[in-house]
């Protein structure tokens, strides 16, 4: 059964978001909003669209992925290199709160569709700008992706295991970490705007700074000891027990990193010789002698399925739990019951599963309103809302302005 449906209330009604640039980064930021009820109108341009509609896997010659990343959305195809779009593009913008943007610095500003003049033609505007390097420095100029993002913001240094090449994490954690950023820059600025009667402003977001903000201890720790954090397989380094342990048929991950903790998992596992022992009672005796506990821990899962190691630690109250593929995911009741997975129809006419919408809020719950749209599929809908007649649009489509 689909779960196309309008909430009662939306967080965001009423909020219009103009999204211009491709693939993940921007276009996440807006899937955010979007999701909670903004208005989000998507422009594309109009040979071949968002390069994400032919990205993985496709059904029926679209991507899954774009099912997911421009649900809540409407499409217009537009030629933004063309003087003729870029006017189009103004008059969108004149009556939007945001605009979101991921092209490479200077972009905005060779079409005339810059900070300076979009403000003078609309002064509340809100525009959310993400770049590989943001847009002032040395390397601003310099093309930059998710990837490289991850490893300049030290990511990567810190993935894999010792001694092996770094690896990634299976996904482009750089664009999204961009991404949720650029969201929270574009509720504070719109908080500003309402709240204190403050005027548009530009959110300048990096990719490497997105990354760089969630290191956690990376530079504090060079700063102060010159020390140099690496790679460290599943474990986390200073932090005891918390890693990854085999048993029979898989691996669990056991997170037993605090006091009480670790001594509830050692009875668990039969060694109250080590939860009672006053050199273990805190974190930096653990550290101290983190091999020997990892080999305890090991010892007993390596007796045990997934299963059954899961079973007793769950009852001791200690933190566990298996890896999960997508199928475990989709199978699993606990993501279910509280609407992780979502069945949602295409224009296509297909129903695939998506994701569910993050965060829960109580009031206002974000929702699936409009499956994804076709390339220009709400083209002429709004270029009527900003006052164009059908015989000016259809000259503009004879053009390639429009698609």
């Amino acid at each position: 059964m689909s779960l196309i449906r309008t909430p009662p209330r939306s967080a965001l009604q009423g909020l219009r978001v103009i999204e211009m640039g491709q693939l993940i980064a921007g276009p996440f930021a807006a899937k955010t909003l979007a999701d909670f009820g903004a208005e989000v109108i998507k422009i594309e341009p109009p040979e071949g669209g968002d390069p994400l509609r032919g990205w993985r896997l496709l059904q029926d010659g679209t991507s899954v992925w774009w099912q997911v990343q421009s649900r809540n959305k409407r499409s217009i195809a537009l030629d933004l290199r063309a003087p003729a779009g870029q006017d189009l593009a103004r008059k969108l913008i004149a009556e939007a709160d945001v605009l979101i943007e991921n092209f490479r610095p200077g972009t905005l500003e060779g079409w005339g569709l810059g900070p300076e003049a979009l403000h003078a033609l609309n002064p509340g505007l809100v525009m959310l700008r993400i770049s590989g390097y943001g847009q002032t420095g040395p390397y601003r100029d310099l093309p930059g992706f998710g990837a490289i993002g991850e490893a300049m913001g030290g990511l990567r240094h810190l993935t894999g295991e010792p001694g092996r090449l770094p690896v990634r994490c299976g996904i482009s954690i750089g664009d999204t970490l961009a991404a949720l950023h650029g969201t929270i820059g574009v509720l504070m600025a719109l908080y500003h705007r309402k709240a204190h009667g403050g005027p548009g402003q530009v959110i300048d977001v990096a990719l490497h700074e997105a990354v760089f903000n969630v290191m956690e201890s990376l530079i504090p720790e060079y700063s102060a000891f010159g020390a140099v954090r690496g790679p460290a397989g599943s474990a986390l380094p200073g932090i005891a027990p918390s890693n990854a342990y085999r048993c029979r048929d898989g691996v669990v991950l056991v997170a037993g990193n605090g006091d009480s903790i670790f001594k509830r998992l050692m009875t668990a596992i039969g060694r109250d010789d080590l939860g009672q022992s006053p050199d273990l009672a805190n974190n930096a005796g653990r550290v101290a002698r983190v091999a020997e506990i990892d080999g305890a821990i090991e010892a007993w899962t390596l007796q045990r399925s997934v299963d059954e190691a899961l079973a007793t630690l769950g009852a001791a109250r200690v933190p566990a739990g298996k890896v999960y593929t997508a199928k475990d995911i989709h199978e699993d009741p606990h993501y279910r019951a509280r609407d992780m997975i979502l069945r949602q129809p295409t224009r296509d006419g297909h129903e695939v599963d998506v994701p569910g919408i993050v965060p829960k809020l109580s009031a206002t719950p974000g929702s699936l309103r409009s499956p994804a749209p076709r390339l220009g599929g709400d083209t002429d809908a709004v270029l009527r809302e900003v006052g164009l007649s059908d015989k000016q649009i259809a000259a503009l489509r004879e053009r390639g302005i429009v698609g």
